[in-house]
């Protein structure tokens, strides 16, 4: 597999996922001209994606599925819950197909699993993708870890794993207390420690690459998290994905 970040942040969220002559993508809360920017950047024609996934409502991850759905004729996979919460606005509903958070399904070449993670949407997920015998965890946007959560995440060979917040910054921030209760509470996001404390966890022992995602760029900073991960997960690459610039191709 090959996979690309768009973008990760509190302000846009979107994710290429390459397998076989499959090509995925998993949200974008970009406009179409924004995405297409940056798809550019990595070489990649919106033209030639087989479907996207949505992982839950919030805008910063759905906000620009529809318009390039409608765009590009792409079907679009949801929840049964993301569905009912998904506000359509103007223009055909596009084709769209929803899973169960518990079961598996096949796009082309690529092996899907959902996860069902605790955070405050109608039905959230998380996915990990397989293909050609390696696997890639996507684990943000959650505000604890399950047990649910630890097994499904079990013996990545690469992860994409939520750094949202510390908790510092969060409580001094301009934020009214009632978003700070939020963001912090066992359905907002994860903050540094909690996401390592998950990897201290976690079966890591095929794990070789690690992206830390969807920072807050108001609670949180990239040196934080790199002091966060420092002598954490020793002989694996450590990269930190950011809002405003796309992360490029990595092999998984």
């Amino acid at each position: 597999m090959r996979c690309a970040l768009i973008g990760s942040g509190s302000a846009g969220n979107a994710l290429l996922v390459t397998g076989g002559d499959t090509r995925l993508l998993v949200d974008c809360g970009y406009s179409i001209k924004a995405f297409e920017a940056r798809a550019s950047q990595l070489a990649f024609e919106p033209a030639s994606l087989d479907a996207i996934l949505v992982t839950h409502e919030h805008a910063d991850h759905l906000g620009g599925v529809l318009p390039l759905a409608r765009k590009y004729a792409l079907p679009v996979y949801w929840s049964r819950g993301t569905s009912l919460a998904a506000s359509v606005g103007p223009g055909a509903r596009p084709a769209t197909h929803e899973f169960s958070p518990h079961a598996s399904f096949v796009i082309g070449d690529i092996d899907i699993q959902p996860v069902a993670v605790p955070h405050d949407a109608r039905e959230p997920t998380q996915f990990v993708f397989r293909h050609g015998g390696v696997q890639l965890g996507l684990l943000t946007d959650l505000g604890s870890v399950t047990p649910h959560v630890l097994a499904a995440y079990a013996a990545c060979d690469a992860l994409i794993l939520e750094f949202n917040h510390d908790p510092t910054l969060l409580g001094e921030s301009a934020y009214p207390p009632a978003l700070k209760t939020r963001v912090a509470s066992a359905y907002g996001h994860l903050s540094n420690a909690q996401s390592r404390a998950f990897l201290a966890q976690l079966d890591t022992s095929r794990l070789q690459r690690l992206v830390a995602a969807h920072l807050s760029e108001r609670t949180n900073r990239p040196a934080l998290v790199a002091d966060c991960l420092a002598h954490c997960l020793p002989g694996v690459v450590v990269e930190i994905a950011r809002q405003d610039a796309v992360l490029p191709w990595f092999e998984v």
